[in-house]
């Protein structure tokens, strides 16, 4: 009998260990697919945000392309974690962002700002969409943009920049939040094992 109870709680105690390191590895599990959001994507392609994603693990973050600074770095981050992932983790990513600068930035300039930058736009989404949809967007995964004054230059563009929040979010294949990192300053093994972890 007694045993037998020895033997009981070493499984429990195995399993309570694992449901722990667990949560040790991903604090977050937030379902972001109960609503949906329009956009275009960089190809001008209609998708809906985040049915788009479902069945892949997404690195995700909201910037805009005249950005001076973190939005670069930040997607120049995405990607370095994307290029070292093996190989037979490659195809079972995505790699989104959506603008909150949809005034600005268009399908075709969010385009330009992925091609000159050499990002595989077969694994990459980049979406714009209007102000409300974005919002929403914003809200959902708790992420702030503020806008500067607005100036015009002497050919009539408009000028401003947005201090916002810096930020990746780690979505699993299934439509969770699993995990937030700083966008512009990463560790680079940390995200690339934690992709790792869900996938195998």
């Amino acid at each position: 009998m007694w045993k037998f109870i020895r033997v009981y709680y070493f499984f429990f105690t195995i399993k309570v260990l694992i449901i722990l390191s667990c949560v040790e590895q991903f604090p977050l599990k937030q379902d972001i697919k109960r609503t949906q959001n329009a956009f275009w994507d960089q190809d001008s392609n209609y998708v809906k945000f985040p049915e788009c994603i479902i069945g892949k693990v997404t690195l995700f973050s909201m910037i805009y392309t005249h950005c001076p600074d973190i939005c670069p770095m930040t997607t120049h981050n995405m990607n370095l974690v994307y290029e070292n992932l093996p190989n037979e983790f490659k195809d079972k990513i995505k790699l989104v962002v959506i603008t909150f600068d949809p005034e600005r930035d268009s399908p075709f300039i969010l385009k330009e700002y992925a091609r000159v930058r050499n990002y595989d736009l077969s694994h990459w989404k980049l979406l714009s969409g209007e102000d409300k949809e974005t919002k929403e967007v914003m809200l959902k995964f708790g992420i702030k943009a503020v806008k500067t004054d607005t100036t015009y230059d002497n050919s009539g563009n408009l000028n401003y920049y947005i201090t916002h929040t810096d930020r990746i979010t780690l979505i699993d294949n299934e439509g969770f939040i699993r995990k937030n990192y700083q966008g512009s300053v990463i560790d680079v093994e940390e995200i690339k094992n934690d992709i790792i972890y869900i996938l195998d």
